[in-house]
């Protein structure tokens, strides 16, 4: 298995950067990442200090897939995500559209909670089951040169929770290799990323990843074993909300045989979503699979 270790910070999804990693169709690679904080919370106390790393989500990479061409597709299965040092980190984030009812005299809050038999210990009374995820993974598009703070149709930081360990996560490709980054590990995430901080996780990521070649998605997609999930960014959310459901109802009308003003009648009735980061406006749609498999 090929291992891909940390090396300088990369804070964007960086067509002109040489491959540090080239791979064949159905390889099992290790990457290691660090965590969205750039590493600068690790012991008590400890703070994030915009002033000397002012950016957030570092991501490792790129990955080149040989032959991947635009047009086509990667499907990358989460085979393992573990914290590199057991432990992970936040602080309390600025608290933006909430300064109306909150105020902004925010303290930092930073402290590092431990990682053992299962549990992420926030503290001395509370402990929240360790559901590690990917904030931030994505291809490389072919124009422009996005940060990794927002997401898009390549992915980037959707801050999704079903980005995690036993799924199957579809990225389209806009340049030769699809060049893949990742990075921004959470060992737990609540709906919404309210603080815009999750339980930031430096780790190691095992991955599995397939070429689907002539296979063209208009942005990213989830399989897990239960459901199928379709993925837009952008604000306002409402839009976002719209455009996941859109690409739900063609996802099941081309893959699954159904009829789209079926598909978009059942969504109103069995769907669910799951929020990232509330003002990144990332929005996932999900639906069982027992539904997808009888078309109507």
């Amino acid at each position: 298995m090929q291992q891909l270790s940390l090396d300088s910070f990369n804070y964007e999804f960086n067509r002109l950067q040489e491959p540090r990693l080239r791979i064949e169709s159905g390889e099992t690679i290790r990457v290691e990442t660090e965590d969205a904080l750039s590493g600068q919370i690790r012991k008590a106390g400890d703070h994030r200090d915009r002033a000397k790393v002012p950016f957030s989500n570092p991501v490792t990479g790129p990955v080149y897939v040989a032959e991947a061409e635009p047009g086509d597709m990667l499907a990358i299965r989460i085979e393992a995500i573990e914290s590199r040092d057991g432990q992970c980190a936040t602080y309390t984030g600025n608290p933006k559209q909430l300064c109306q009812w909150l105020g902004t005299d925010v303290p930092s809050g930073a402290h590092v909670c431990p990682i053992h038999d299962g549990f992420v210990y926030w503290s001395e009374n509370i402990k929240i089951p360790y559901v590690p995820m990917l904030g931030c993974i994505g291809t490389t598009p072919a124009y422009g040169m996005p940060s990794t703070m927002p997401a898009g149709p390549h992915g980037g930081n959707m801050d999704i929770r079903e980005v995690t360990v036993g799924n199957t996560l579809y990225l389209p490709v806009y340049v030769t290799g699809g060049l893949l980054y990742l990075g921004d590990a959470h060992a737990a995430m609540g709906q919404g990323e309210l603080s815009a901080t999750g339980l930031e996780m430096a780790a190691q990521t095992t991955l599995t990843i397939d070429l689907v070649k002539g296979n063209k998605i208009a942005g990213p997609r989830i399989e897990s074993p239960e459901e199928i999930i379709t993925v837009a960014s952008g604000t306002p959310m409402e839009r976002a909300t719209a455009e996941a459901f859109a690409q739900m109802i063609l996802w099941m009308e081309a893959d699954y045989g159904w009829d789209r003003w079926r598909a978009y009648d059942l969504l109103t009735h069995v769907a669910e979503i799951s929020m990232g980061y509330y003002e990144g406006g990332g929005l996932a749609v999900k639906i069982a699979k027992q539904y997808v498999a009888h078309p109507s």
